[in-house]
């Protein structure tokens, strides 16, 4: 959520760090922290409530995070590639639902799946635990932590007219390679279910399947 308040016109964002943001912290460094939080009377400009109750899965479509539609108006777009992992939904329990969906079942012929998950942390975790072993054994590419595709930098970079659903955090012209290409954003789960069929997939229709 901090990473992308700046889509939204911000210059940061600030969250109330809770028990698990702590526990983080005090994991990673023997120094001494403070925490940034609300003042019990703090007065704000203006405060917004969302219910996401009833939201379908939903997809940001090119080329901007902004241009977000519920899957069922782009369930079907074929694709080229896809991609999970990176900063951002590349935790252990992003590849955990994408493997819970694949497992028993097959990348589709002509697509390309790339797994990076967010640390090395994260990668030796998935993989002592098998959901590296059921990603791969599907035919996924299972790459190194690092921002990988997401930035266009190496292991796959879109070439013209191609097509990519990515679980990453930007969608912009010529982002993940070509110009000429297009970036679908959405969860680990939405990208893995269309990983496998091919084409943009709602994952509950899997997920039902595989009793998820």
């Amino acid at each position: 959520l901090c990473n992308m308040t700046v889509e939204m016109g911000a210059k940061t964002g600030i969250i109330n760090p809770d028990e698990k943001a702590v526990k983080y912290v005090k994991h990673r460094t023997n120094e001494s922290f403070t925490l940034l939080k609300s003042d019990p009377d703090a007065k704000y400009e203006k405060t917004f409530r969302f219910d996401v109750s009833g939201l379908e899965p939903m997809v940001a479509c090119p080329h901007s995070v902004d241009n977000v539609k519920p899957i069922s108006k782009v369930e079907g777009t074929p694709i080229n590639q896809a991609f999970i992992g990176s900063c951002t939904n590349g935790r252990v329990e992003d590849l955990a639902i994408a493997a819970s969906i694949i497992k028993g079942r097959r990348v589709k012929k002509g697509v390309r799946l790339l797994v990076t998950p967010a640390s090395q942390k994260v990668y030796i975790h998935a993989l002592r635990i098998g959901i590296l072993e059921v990603l791969a054994d599907a035919g996924a590419y299972i790459c190194n932590p690092t921002c990988g595709a997401c930035f266009g930098g190496h292991m796959g970079i879109l070439a013209p007219q191609e097509a990519c659903i990515s679980s990453s955090n930007r969608n912009f012209v010529g982002r993940m390679g070509s110009p000429e290409s297009e970036i679908y954003l959405a969860s680990p789960a939405t990208v893995a279910a269309s990983a496998v069929t091919g084409v943009i997939t709602d994952p509950r229709k899997l997920m039902e399947e595989a009793k998820i």
